[in-house]
């Protein structure tokens, strides 16, 4: 359960941070962009958080030597 609520918090932090950031006055190509970025690497995140609980086990590295 606490695995739920830290995905919950770091999503409504970034949500937080991206209003926050889009608040300041700048271009609109350059707030599109930034929200897409911002939003990209958050789905990457939680998706890097989730590998490990599909059963797929995460990337461990290459093998050591065979003995």
């Amino acid at each position: 359960m606490s695995f739920l609520i830290y995905i919950v918090f770091t999503l409504i932090v970034v949500g937080v941070l991206l209003y926050l950031i889009t608040l300041i006055p700048m271009d609109p190509s350059i707030a599109k962009l930034i929200r897409v970025v911002v939003i990209i690497f958050a789905v990457l995140y939680v998706l890097s958080l989730m590998l490990p609980m599909l059963g797929t086990g995460g990337f461990h590295g290459l093998p050591g030597p065979c003995r």
